[in-house]
C-alpha cells in the first residue's frame, strides 16, 4: 500500500514511492497524474477558441466590433498576467505541497465559476459588453493562475532530460485530448441547439425575437433561447470536468524541491525579464513559435465561421472540428517518435509544415464535405506537432541556460510565464483582427448566407495569412542553435553539476556531524 504524506489545509498527496518505480524513473501513474492536470487549460482553451467568437456574434448578438473588443482585450490581459504570475510564482517559498501546488488548488474553484459565466447571456441589453468583458478577464487570470505554475512544474517533477520529454508527451497527448473533449462537449451539445439563420426576408426586434417581414408570426425565440441553455449545460460539464482533473493532479504529483534549481537567488520582476529577453536560444525558440502559434490560432478562431458559412456545412462544423482534435491526439505518440529519432529541429520543419499544402486546397477547390474531412484529418496532424513540440523544446532552453549561469537558477517559472504570453498575446492579436476583418466586410449576425466580401476574408484567415506566418516562424527557427549534440552536451553538464553539489552537501553534513 502506497505511502502518503499530509499536505498543510489536510490534503494527501503520495510519497516518492507514488512517484517513482524501483528504478528511480517516474512511474506511468505519476505521468498520467501529472498529464491530465493540464487538460482543463485545453478543455476550455479549444470551447473558447473555437466557439467564443460565433456565440458572442449569434447567441449574444452583440455588434463585431464590441465581440473584436472583448476578445483582443481579454487576450491581451490574460498575456500581462503571465509573466506577473511567473514573477509572483517563482518568489513564492516552498510549502509541504510545494511551489506550484498551491496556486494550482486556491486558483481552480474561481477559475470554473468565472468560465461558466462567460457562457451566461444577462437580461440587461446594456450590460452586455461589460459582463463579458469583465468574467473574461477574470477567467483569464485565474487560468494563468494554475497553466503557469502547471507549465514549471515540468521542470520539478524529474531531473533527468529523458523522464521531463516522456512526462512532456504524456502531457501534450493528454492536452490534445483534452481538446477533443471540449470541442466534442461544446460542439455536440451546442450543435444540437443550433442558432436559427435568418434568410433575407426575416428581421430581428429588439427584444431578441424575429419575425417574418409582413407578418406577426415569431418563428425563432424559443430556439434562441435552447441555444443559449445549451451553452450553459455545455459549460457546466466542462466545469465539472475541470475540478476533477485538477483533483487528479494535485493528488498524484508530488514536486522535487531539488529537481529544478542548484540555488536560489531573489531576483526583481525587471531583472528577471531582461534576463529572460537577454537569453539568444529562448528569444528564438520564442519568436519562431510566436509566429507559427499565430498561424494556427488565425485558423482555429475562423474555422467554425469558415466551415458553417463558406463551405456551407453549418450543421457539420463541431463535427469536422472533433476530427481535427481526434486526429491530433492519435499523431502525439507519432511525433515523439519522430523528434527523439531525428530530433526536435527536424521535427518542427516537417510536422509544421505539414498542414500548408491542406490549407492552400481548401479554399482553391469547390466546397466539399469529404475534403473538408480529409483537411481536417491532416490539420490534426500538424496541430499534434505544434502542441507537443514548444513544451517539448522549452526545457531545453532551460537547461542551456543554467549551464550558461550556473549561479542563477530557480527561474523556471519566469521562462514558462514569458513564453505563454507571447502567445496569448498573439492569441489576443489574431482574434481582434479576425473580428475587426468580419466587420469590415460587412458580417451579418446570424444570416444564412454571408456577402462574398466576408467569404474572402474567411479563405483569406484559414489559408493565405496562416501560411505566411508559418513560413516567418520557420525562418526564424532556422536560426535557433539549441541541436542534439548540444542537447546531450547540457545534459551531462548538468548532471555533473549537480553531483557536485550533492558531493559538497554530503560534506557539509559530515563536518557538522564531527563539530
Amino acid at each position: 500500500m502506497n505511502t502518503c504524506q499530509t499536505c498543510s489545509g489536510g490534503s494527501l498527496q503520495p510519497s516518492m514511492k507514488c512517484l517513482r518505480d524501483e528504478s528511480g524513473r517516474l512511474s506511468v501513474c505519476s505521468k498520467l497524474c501529472y498529464a491530465i492536470g493540464g487538460a482543463p487549460y485545453q478543455i476550455t482553451g479549444s470551447a473558447l477558441g473555437f466557439f467564443l467568437q460565433i456565440y458572442l456574434l449569434d447567441v449574444a448578438q452583440l455588434d463585431t466590433f464590441y465581440a473584436s473588443i472583448i476578445l483582443f482585450v481579454g487576450r491581451a490581459w490574460d498575456a500581462v498576467t503571465d509573466p506577473t504570475v511567473g514573477f509572483l510564482v517563482s518568489r513564492s517559498r516552498w510549502t509541504r505541497c510545494g511551489r506550484m501546488m498551491p496556486w494550482i488548488l486556491i486558483s481552480t474553484p474561481f477559475a470554473v465559476l468565472t468560465y461558466f459565466l462567460i457562457w451566461y447571456v444577462p437580461s440587461v441589453e446594456q450590460w452586455k459588453v461589460l459582463w463579458y468583458l469583465i468574467f473574461y478577464c477574470l477567467f483569464q487570470s485565474l487560468q494563468t493562475c494554475f497553466h503557469v505554475p502547471y507549465s514549471a512544474l515540468t521542470m520539478f517533477i524529474s531531473m533527468d532530460q529523458k523522464e521531463r520529454d516522456s512526462a512532456t508527451a504524456y502531457r501534450m497527448t493528454a492536452e490534445v485530448l483534452g481538446s477533443v473533449v471540449g470541442t466534442a462537449i461544446q460542439g455536440q451539445i451546442v450543435g444540437g441547439a443550433i442558432t436559427p439563420c435568418l434568410p433575407g426576408n426575416l428581421e430581428v426586434l429588439d427584444n431578441g425575437n424575429t419575425t417574418l417581414l409582413g407578418s406577426d408570426v415569431n418563428i425563432s425565440h424559443i430556439s434562441l433561447d435552447e441555444t443559449k441553455q445549451a451553452y450553459l449545460i455545455a459549460s457546466a460539464v466542462i466545469c465539472v470536468i475541470y475540478v476533477l482533473c485538477a483533483a487528479v493532479l494535485f493528488l498524484g504529483v508530488r514536486e522535487q524541491e531539488g529537481c529544478g534549481r542548484l540555488k536560489t537567488e531573489p531576483m526583481s520582476f525587471f531583472e528577471g525579464m531582461r534576463m529572460v529577453m537577454g537569453y539568444g536560444p529562448y528569444v528564438k525558440l520564442v519568436m519562431g513559435f510566436l509566429f507559427t502559434s499565430l498561424a494556427f490560432m488565425l485558423l482555429e478562431g475562423n474555422f467554425a465561421l469558415f466551415i458553417s458559412y463558406t463551405m456551407g456545412f453549418r450543421n457539420d462544423f463541431q463535427n469536422i472540428l472533433l476530427v481535427i482534435m481526434l486526429s491530433g491526439t492519435l499523431s502525439i505518440p507519432f511525433w515523439q517518435w519522430f523528434l527523439t529519432r531525428f530530433g526536435k529541429k527536424t521535427a518542427v520543419y516537417i510536422g509544421i509544415t505539414w498542414a500548408v499544402p491542406f490549407m492552400i486546397l481548401i479554399v482553391c477547390i469547390e466546397s466539399s464535405l469529404i475534403v473538408a474531412y480529409v483537411v481536417s484529418v491532416a490539420a490534426g496532424v500538424s496541430v499534434a506537432a505544434a502542441f507537443l513540440l514548444p513544451w517539448s523544446m522549452l526545457p531545453d532552453v532551460v537547461d542551456d541556460f543554467k549551464v550558461k549561469n550556473p549561479d542563477s537558477s530557480g527561474h523556471e517559472a519566469i521562462f514558462y510565464s514569458f513564453y505563454v504570453f507571447f502567445t496569448k498575446f498573439a492569441s489576443g492579436i489574431s482574434l481582434g483582427i479576425s473580428t475587426l476583418s468580419l466587420d469590415f466586410a460587412g458580417y451579418v449576425t446570424r444570416g444564412c448566407s454571408q456577402p462574398d466580401a466576408v467569404n474572402l476574408t474567411l479563405k483569406v484567415l484559414v489559408s493565405a495569412a496562416p501560411v505566411v506566418l508559418i513560413f516567418l516562424g520557420l525562418l526564424i527557427f532556422k536560426t535557433y542553435p539549441i541541436d542534439e549534440e548540444r542537447r546531450q552536451g547540457n545534459r551531462k553538464l548538468l548532471q555533473a553539476m549537480r553531483d557536485s553539489n550533492q558531493d559538497s552537501d554530503t560534506e557539509s553534513t559530515e563536518l557538522g556531524s564531527v563539530v
